[in-house]
């Protein structure tokens, strides 16, 4: 099994890291345009390998070449936010570098899986999918894992109990139309609103979806990496050992949930193919109305796209 991330920012080189941690592959590619940034983490990375107890080299790069034959490719590079920026904001840069890198990569790695993290998450999945040529379930968008984590850890926050008691679903798109479903989140099989009141719950919802702006507000300089690279690699892993997760995630719709020619983040199956299956969970009419909002925020910034 051969990986390559494109991007050895925060998010790329925390997720470098953390697949050779895990041994994922036979081998990490990291690659950036800026000369000697891939090569001198990937070669730090590599050095805390007899450390660790791992095997997994991480090889820092400028050129594609390197990433020849890769089974999974992560794609991150992209400018990150700043305060007052919303996701969105980032279009326009963020869309020309990854049709950039999308089309390079998938010249060299024709048979390829894309984990697409960059932002705004929804649009930049769209684009590497139009830009790659690859079927549908080779083409997923890191989203709903992310915003579903960081809505399990505020439920954990506010019950005291342990995350891993805790499981949450959020759908749509990954941003302020985002749809979290307290329904279908519970804790160790409660359902949510069976533990706290409507207006607790609504407070951790609006929460989840301010989630990256509240790191941002606190960092000021840059976005939030810990979380995503994490959501971005339970993901790779979910294909690389084929186990068959249910996962929320971003991936082009056709006819699902009522929607058709949109990325948009829904339940699915990932393993060893990518996509393999999307889940339909009844929603209600509020729920599915939500998620139409949301869908049509994403085609009304695909609209935007000059590709």
């Amino acid at each position: 099994m051969k990986i390559t991330v494109i991007g050895a920012g925060n998010v790329g080189a925390t997720a470098a890291q953390r697949l050779a941690d895990k041994e994922l592959a036979n081998e990490v590619v990291l690659i950036d345009v800026i000369e000697g940034m891939p090569q001198g983490k990937g070669l730090d990375m590599y050095e805390a390998a007899p450390v660790g107890g791992t095997d997994t080299p991480v090889i820092g790069t400028n050129s594609y070449d390197a990433t020849a034959d890769s089974d999974i490719i992560v794609i991150t590079a992209g400018i990150a936010r700043k305060p007052g920026m919303s996701r969105d904001d980032l279009q326009n840069t963020n869309a020309g570098i990854v049709k950039s890198v999308t089309e390079q990569a998938a010249a060299k790695s024709p048979n390829a899986i894309l984990v697409v993290v960059s932002n705004p998450l929804d649009v930049m999945t769209y684009v590497a999918w139009k830009v790659s040529g690859f079927p549908r379930h080779r083409v997923i968008g890191m989203a709903g894992v992310l915003d579903s984590a960081r809505f399990r850890t505020f439920i954990s926050m506010e019950l005291k109990v342990s995350v891993e008691d805790v499981s949450a679903f959020v759908l749509g798109g990954h941003g302020d139309s985002m749809v979290p479903l307290p329904r279908y989140s519970t804790v160790a099989g409660i359902p949510l609103p069976d533990l706290m009141d409507q207006a607790t719950i609504d407070r951790l919802v609006k929460r989840t979806r301010d989630g990256g702006i509240e790191i941002v507000n606190f960092l000021k300089t840059g976005s939030a990496y810990y979380a995503p690279s994490a959501a971005a690699v339970q993901m790779v892993e979910a294909i690389v050992k084929d186990k068959k997760r249910i996962l929320p995630c971003a991936v082009w719709l056709q006819g699902e949930y009522s929607l058709s020619d949109v990325v948009v983040g829904v339940p699915i199956k990932i393993g060893k193919k990518g996509m393999e299956e999307i889940i339909q969970i009844k929603l209600t009419a509020d729920e599915q109305a939500a998620l139409n909002k949301s869908a049509a925020d994403v085609k009304a910034n695909m609209a935007k796209l000059n590709i």
